[in-house]
């Protein structure tokens, strides 16, 4: 086995390990955002639910979060490969 596919093998199972599945009737496995997201995008349905904010604000704002989620985790990624191989 060579060095990048240890290196990719570990990554894997490190993004398994910090990755939460639920199983749903009917829809199969989900993936659960961390405590802290999860607790950020209640809020934003709660205040949509209470219309302090409006409903397509709130599908725009969680959307916006989402995006810059991928955008920066994609960046630690790269970082972090990049540093490996200096």
């Amino acid at each position: 086995m060579s060095t990048l596919t240890r290196q990719l093998s570990g990554a894997h199972e490190t993004v398994r390990a910090f990755t939460r599945r639920v199983e749903v009737p009917g829809l199969g496995e989900v993936a659960v955002p961390p405590p802290d997201k999860l607790a950020y995008y209640a809020g934003l349905g709660v205040l949509a639910a209470l219309q302090v904010v409006e409903w397509p604000l709130a599908l725009v704002i969680t959307a916006g979060h989402l995006l810059a989620d991928q955008h920066l985790s994609g960046l630690a990624k790269g970082l972090g490969e990049a540093l490996e191989a200096a």
